[in-house]
């Protein structure tokens, strides 16, 4: 079956469940881009993990960028879109909402241990009707105990709701190296400075300047993790020199960009929640 046709058998097959038929549900012959970039929701928790590419889901509240060894926890019932490269493949377990009483109720990027990895990955390779009794049940259990102790890592951009912060934040996105400062941004939309960082911070706890920065650095990962070169993704994204963006980068991520990307148990996950 061609990958369009495992989508369209997936999205019927989940929309057509009233419940999960196990407490982690994870499908063999799911294409490996799944993706669905229109609004949506689920009755159940989703995981989606990154194991090649860079993921990310957008909701009402922010973007949440999943390179591999992260993967976006996204709650019971928050409509979402998912977006990521032709070439990503992307792993997505779908958990009933009884089993994670304790989970918060917002979308996050969590950080995935090599062992998680592997226990996604394992988990994949199992039948949908697993027995919950046997081994595979208890291989689901410690599955969930590990997702319920990753750590939260700063791979989200918060996104405002005030009207005139929207349509700014709408046209930095689509072009995140623009030189617009605040200044100019308080003359186009027809209110003070003071008034415009006031907002900004209250809307999406961030200032003007750590918000934009934020925005040019995730813009910059699905570039940097498909290998392209560090000093072009760097004046790509707004910055004046690569020594400025590789400066910026690890006061962001705690780790350079080769760093950041390093794969295997010695990879730094970047900066994480406590």
């Amino acid at each position: 079956m061609s990958p369009i046709g495992q989508e369209a058998t997936l999205i019927t097959r989940l929309s057509e469940l009233k419940s999960l038929p196990r407490p982690v549900y994870g499908q063999l012959d799911s294409p490996p881009n799944l993706k669905l970039g229109y609004r949506h929701s689920h009755p159940w928790v989703q995981l989606s993990h990154a194991v090649e590419g860079v993921l990310e889901v957008r909701t009402d509240s922010g973007r949440f960028i999943a390179p591999p060894l992260r993967a976006v926890w996204i709650p019971a019932g928050i409509p979402h879109q998912v977006f990521c490269a032709p070439d990503t493949c992307i792993r997505s377990l779908y958990i009933d909402r009884t089993v994670t009483d304790n989970a918060p109720e917002h979308c996050r990027v969590l950080q995935v241990s090599p062992l998680l990895r592997e226990l996604i990955r394992h988990f994949s390779t199992m039948p949908e009707a697993y027995a919950e009794d046997g081994a595979e049940g208890r291989l689901v259990q410690v599955l969930l105990d590990q997702l319920g102790c990753a750590p939260e890592v700063e791979l989200v951009l918060p996104l405002p709701a005030e009207p005139r912060l929207h349509q700014l934040c709408k046209s930095l996105q689509a072009q995140p190296d623009s030189q617009e400062g605040l200044a100019d941004w308080s003359r186009t939309l027809g209110v003070s400075e003071r008034t415009l960082s006031r907002l900004f911070l209250r809307e999406t706890g961030l200032t003007f300047r750590a918000w934009r920065q934020r925005l040019r650095l995730l813009s910059a990962l699905p570039a940097l993790e498909r290998g392209e070169r560090v000093t072009d993704v760097a004046l790509g994204c707004g910055y004046e020199s690569l020594s400025a963006f590789i400066a910026a980068f690890r006061e962001q991520f705690g780790a350079t960009p080769g760093e950041f990307f390093r794969s295997g148990s010695n990879a730094v996950e970047g900066r994480v929640y406590q």
